[in-house]
């Protein structure tokens, strides 16, 4: 796969999705995911290449949250082993699955994702008292998902605790470093399976992420939400959509 012309554009959607990922917690995995599905990637390449990548956006994004002192520990200990758990699950099954026939199931899988956020940024979030009851199972099914979709731990574990009366900022901080240590279990349970992925096609992502994954941390305190959150799910459904439609021989 050659992105020859096209290289900027995606170091640009690397760049929007990772700025959008920094004030929400959410939608670098979903994009990448996406975009290379709809350009022909299989669903698993897709998602080791997404998570390789991500190994260094999540760092630079975690450290950027860090520094800005969006990060809840308490919030990290409880997601962050049953996301990695989840994370080596949904590696593994994904990576011993036929691509083509799993590929329209991922497509809804983020078709799903999409409709989602968008119903998340349609909806006031409660202002309840924080729970803390049934975080580890969040973690769990964000990582296995994540794994599987090649994206899906952002609006998952951030959308649900953010849900369940968890202040923004430090959701979204907490969730974007804990994704670091997720993604590189995920990653490494995609090598061992598929071997090392060519990361040529998603190289211009990981440079548009790299170049905002530093601004993370002030991302998630100015940017607009909800209006993120439409663009965002516009987006994955569109591609989701376009990846289906093609799938099924009717575009």
């Amino acid at each position: 796969m050659e992105f020859g012309a096209d290289f900027w554009t995606f170091v640009a959607i690397g760049i929007f999705a990772q700025l959008v990922d920094g004030a929400l917690g959410m939608a670098f995995g979903v994009i990448g995911s996406s975009v290379l599905m709809a350009t022909g990637v299989a669903p698993a390449q897709a998602s080791a290449m997404i998570h390789i990548a991500e190994i260094f956006t999540t760092a630079a994004s975690g450290i950027s949250h860090y520094v800005n002192k969006n990060v809840s520990w308490t919030i990290v200990k409880r997601i962050a082993l049953p996301g990695v758990i989840g994370g080596i699950i949904g590696a593994t099954v994904l990576a011993n699955i036929d691509g083509k026939k799993i590929a329209p199931f991922v497509n809804a899988y983020l078709l799903i994702v999409g409709i989602i956020i968008i119903v998340r940024a349609m909806r006031a979030f409660a202002v309840v008292d924080p729970s803390r009851k049934g975080m580890p199972v969040i973690g769990f099914a964000g990582g296995t998902l994540d794994a599987m979709g090649g994206g899906g731990w952002g609006p998952l574990v951030t959308s649900t605790l953010i849900g369940t009366g968890h202040a923004p900022r430090f959701v979204i901080g907490s969730v974007s470093l804990t994704e670091f240590f997720v993604t590189v279990a995920t990653s490494a349970t995609f090598i061992l399976h598929l071997g090392w992925a060519d990361l040529t096609p998603v190289i211009p992502l990981i440079l548009g992420g790299l170049i905002a994954a530093p601004f993370a941390g002030l991302a998630a305190r100015f940017a607009p939400t909800r209006i993120l959150m439409f663009v965002v799910g516009l987006l994955v459904i569109g591609l989701a959509m376009r990846s289906l439609l093609r799938y099924f021989g009717m575009l």
